[in-house]
């Protein structure tokens, strides 16, 4: 078997592919709704009883097209699978970060702009509710991400002690990556626009979702779940 019929042997699309791809799109949807109802009422309103179905069905078609692909460029079928997990660890993340801000805002009138914690000694450290919330959004979404990625889309099969402490290693400065790029978005252009604090938060996420999955698709290919 020469060197592209063992790539291309990788790319076979297994039993566990559609479903998950299913069941992965049934999570976009779900996730986006609330999320583009903070950022755009007026479109989430037009759009809200396509969404759930257009991700449900699409996912999947949208994967067996990349697998169609991936047999001329083998790399497309990882990138396709990573790249629908990726939407999904981000919506889970956002998903939580705009829950926990409203709740804590409606029911215990906690603004995401306060402060929760402020050290004072040479410099000053502040530490505000949002940067709480954006940390938790990311553990979830971390965890989340840790059985997607092993299982699927790198198809793991270790199953060390080593490999876990590797992903927690890359996770961990994945979320000092993610967490702080988004509270200096936040912290930084928050106050100085017209914008709703729950948009200039889902912002910052973007921004720090960016970073983090550039640092973990490095990190888990080519030291996590390297084969």
């Amino acid at each position: 078997m020469n060197e592209n019929q063992k790539k291309t042997s990788k790319n076979i699309l297994s039993k566990k592919d559609l479903p998950l791809g299913i069941l992965a799109g049934f999570f976009i949807g779900l996730f986006l709704l609330p999320i583009l109802k903070v950022s755009n009422e007026e479109i989430y309103l037009k759009l809200k009883l396509a969404i759930l179905p257009f991700f449900l069905f699409g996912t999947p078609l949208g994967l067996i097209v990349a697998h169609k692909i991936s047999q001329k460029i083998p790399l497309i079928w990882q990138i396709a699978k990573f790249g629908v997990t990726g939407v999904i660890n981000v919506l889970v993340d956002f998903g939580v970060l705009l829950f926990l801000s409203s709740f804590f805002k409606n029911y215990y009138d906690v603004y995401s702009n306060q402060n929760f914690l402020s050290f004072k000694s040479f410099i000053v450290l502040t530490i505000t509710f949002y940067s709480l919330y954006k940390a938790l959004s990311f553990i979830v979404a971390n965890i989340n991400s840790y059985f997607w990625n092993k299982f699927w889309t790198f198809d793991g099969r270790n199953n060390k002690k080593s490999e876990f402490f590797q992903f927690f290693i890359v996770s961990v400065v994945g979320f000092f990556v993610n967490v702080g790029v988004a509270s200096l978005v936040f912290n930084s252009f928050s106050s100085l626009s017209s914008l709703k604090q729950d948009q200039w938060a889902l912002i910052g996420a973007v921004f720090g979702s960016i970073a983090g999955l550039f640092w973990n698709f490095m990190g888990y290919k080519f030291f996590v779940f390297k084969k």
